[in-house]
């Protein structure tokens, strides 16, 4: 599998979020544990852009996909 041209931080960062590692640290506690019936871009935590940003992301299957899941395991605490 080829790895991600982006990083989590610059998906905090399309996101609108801060990007640093401390404050994805800090978001991912906050936020979690995500219910795992609850799909990502549903969560209530995002703004209706973040959310719509999330389900693009997802349903183009592109590199942001992966970096999607890998938030989402992150608040899930898999």
């Amino acid at each position: 599998m080829d790895k991600p041209i982006h990083g989590l931080s610059e998906l905090f960062a399309q996101l609108g979020l801060r990007s640093d590692a401390a404050s994805i640290e800090t978001f991912i506690r906050t936020h979690s544990p995500l219910a795992e019936t609850v799909k990502i871009a549903d969560a209530p935590f995002w703004t209706p852009a973040q959310a719509a940003f999330l389900r693009e992301k997802l349903g183009e299957d592109a590199d942001w996909a992966e970096l999607v899941d890998q938030l989402s395991a992150a608040l899930r605490g898999s």
